[in-house]
């Protein structure tokens, strides 16, 4: 971005750009002047928000289809796309209920579509022969202009989506995946007259609507020098010196957006935000019902604030304006959890590594609290284990609660009894004070003998805790010990190991003979192990899970998944698998409560072959069959 480019500087780029065009490499070296004081001011809001509300409405929920890409692929014709305007009336569309349903999700902003790539804009825009939902739809109304004034009277941020194609105005280059009206280096007048039609837009945009963030999509039909980048930026920073811009100006903007796969690794940007859907459409589509559940869709806010990221979750209302009731009752559960656990939300930073806690954690401003979120109950003498700690906490509590919790510490680590009135039924969250920055122990060798295990003075359940980590970090006691894959073999053991720990090793030998390594950080929130052909994972299961635990970025196919020790099979729910998109689904595994093992549960996953991981960066989805 250019914020700190005096004007007469962007001026004379301005002038000179149609005698040299401005370079992508010249425009990220002008980014990186922006002066850091002043961005982070300007980011503040955004960077505490932690969620925003998408808004995906045109007239493509008449029919239910795609949205522009269903003609863009030619599964229907462009003529027959058009039509559905005949269908969006918006009967029933009430912006101030919106509105107020998206306040209680406990969201900090919204952004809605002003225009997708079909070209319909949702406002009465004076640009050159538009298609607008006020002259041309069934509506007959502006349905932007009174969303954005309900949301402005009720003091969350404004956003506004706007497609950079637009794939039905007669001087954009391109019309469909198979067809184009002309190419740039032929009709270059055709490219001018339909910028000027884009930069009008955006000034309306920005006159009208007066957005604190602009959400941009479709860069990558051209280039930076081909969209005026910089011509935009400048423009835009006219009306609004402190516009926040997403990273779909070709990668010039404040922020990344990965889009529909939860990050495995914490993205590289201090800013970003996932956007992702409820079910696998952006715009209400009645025949889609693979709808997440409440307990999923909280558990992957939790994902992103752990990583110190914002999630923009989508809706997608009907023709009639009317949000569908699976999406309402999403949002009103994910408001429940929000108010209860403000204080571990907002203004919160990106937690501590995973191999501290085997579930997600987050940092106050000043770390000085540190939040543990857990989708999990204990069981009965269960306690949750933070491990390598160098600082004392003060206190502890439930959050959204009254109640305190009792802490001691063994060793370089930390045990948290939970009041069992205290578990959310979605995620249950600790704050844990400290008079200081919290300071943590470098990751030590997580070892544990089968000699400690004897150890009586050390709870049942926290050896077996210590022993899960230990195969996960590769450190293996049973390798070179006689216990085999069907647990005979230990029988010498028996008198020397408390009967709770002899009966659990037996039971899940399986998952300790010639295991290693388990899984690297962001694929599991527990402990793993890896069978020693790599065709088996092993998931390490705390207490009673509150919904189906999660795999990312497996790229595997999985053949089959089974309870160790005891052979129930579990079959998987698959999410956000796109079929045109590398980017591997999240694997969901429900496990029944009844089978859970009362000190220390073990699932494993048998996977079609050597273990194969996706840890490349989520982007922007550009190729959408």
């Amino acid at each position: 971005m250019y914020r700190s480019l005096p004007n007469r500087t962007l001026l004379l780029l301005i002038l000179l750009t149609p005698f040299c065009k401005l370079s992508a490499q010249t425009i990220k070296e002008f980014a990186a002047k922006e002066n850091p004081a002043a961005k982070a001011k300007k980011m503040a809001w955004f960077k505490d928000a932690k969620l925003g509300i998408f808004i995906h409405w045109g007239i493509y929920s008449v029919n239910g289809v795609s949205e522009s890409w269903s003609f863009f692929n030619n599964y229907l014709s462009h003529n027959n796309y058009m039509k559905q305007l005949e269908g969006l009336n918006a009967a029933n569309y009430n912006p101030q209920k919106w509105v107020k349903l998206i306040k209680e999700s406990g969201a900090k902003y919204a952004v809605m579509t002003s225009k997708h790539h079909d070209g319909v804009s949702l406002w009465d825009t004076k640009a050159i022969n538009p298609i607008t939902t006020l002259k041309h739809s069934a509506a007959k109304k502006d349905l932007l202009s009174p969303f954005v004034a309900e949301l402005k009277k009720s003091g969350l941020k404004t956003g506004i989506y706007f497609s950079l194609p637009d794939w039905s105005h007669p001087d954009y280059d391109v019309f469909t995946r198979e067809r184009k009206r002309y190419t740039l280096a032929e009709s270059p007048e055709r490219w001018n007259t339909f910028m000027t039609y884009f930069h009008t837009q955006l000034d309306e945009i920005s006159t009208n609507f007066k957005p604190d963030l602009l959400w941009f999509d479709g860069d990558w039909e051209h280039s930076a020098e081909e969209w005026q980048s910089a011509k935009v930026l400048s423009n835009l920073k006219k009306y609004n010196p402190n516009i926040i811009i997403n990273s779909r100006l070709n990668h010039h903007g404040d922020y990344e957006t990965p889009e529909q796969g939860i990050p495995v690794l914490k993205p590289e940007n201090e800013f970003w935000e996932l956007c992702y859907t409820m079910n696998d459409s952006w715009g209400y589509q009645p025949y889609d019902q693979k709808y997440k559940s409440p307990n999923m869709i909280i558990r992957t806010l939790v994902d992103c604030i752990s990583m110190g990221g914002n999630l923009l979750l989508d809706i997608g209302p009907k023709a009639d304006g009317t949000i569908p009731e699976e999406q309402v009752n999403i949002l009103k559960q994910l408001g429940r959890w929000t108010n209860k656990h403000a204080e571990a939300i907002y203004g919160t930073r990106a937690g501590i590594a995973a191999s501290h806690f085997s579930g997600k954690t987050a940092l106050s401003p000043d770390k000085k609290t540190l939040y543990l979120y857990a989708d999990w109950a204990s069981n009965s003498n269960e306690d949750w284990l933070l491990k390598n700690i160098k600082s004392q906490p003060m206190s502890a509590k439930v959050v959204g609660g009254n109640m305190t919790v009792t802490f001691s510490s063994v060793e370089n680590d930390l045990l948290f009894k939970i009041p069992s009135a205290a578990v959310d039924q979605d995620v249950t969250v600790i704050a844990v004070k400290f008079d200081q920055p919290i300071q943590l122990h470098k990751p030590s060798s997580l070892n544990i003998s089968v000699a400690a295990l004897k150890d009586k003075g050390i709870a049942d359940q926290l050896k077996l805790k210590k022993l899960a980590n230990a195969v996960h970090a590769g450190n293996n006691p049973f390798l070179n010990t006689t216990l085999a894959v069907d647990g005979i073999g230990l029988e010498k053991e028996k008198n020397s190991l408390a009967s709770g720990v002899y009966n659990w090793i037996t039971k899940h030998a399986e998952a300790l003979y010639k295991t290693g390594k388990g899984l690297p950080e962001g694929h599991y929130q527990g402990a793993s192990a890896l069978s020693a052909d790599k065709q088996t994972l092993f998931l390490f299961v705390d207490g009673i899970p509150t919904g189906p635990i999660a795999l990312k970025g497996i790229k595997n196919k999985i053949s089959r998944i089974r309870i160790v020790g005891e052979g129930t099979m579990i079959e998987p729910q698959l999410f956000n698998k796109l079929y045109w998109s590398a980017v591997p689904g999240i694997v969901y595994i429900p496990i029944p409560e009844d089978r859970l093992d009362k000190q220390l549960t073990v699932i494993a996953v048998l996977l079609d072959g050597p273990l194969d991981l996706y840890r490349e960066k989520v982007g922007a989805i550009e190729s959408n069959l």
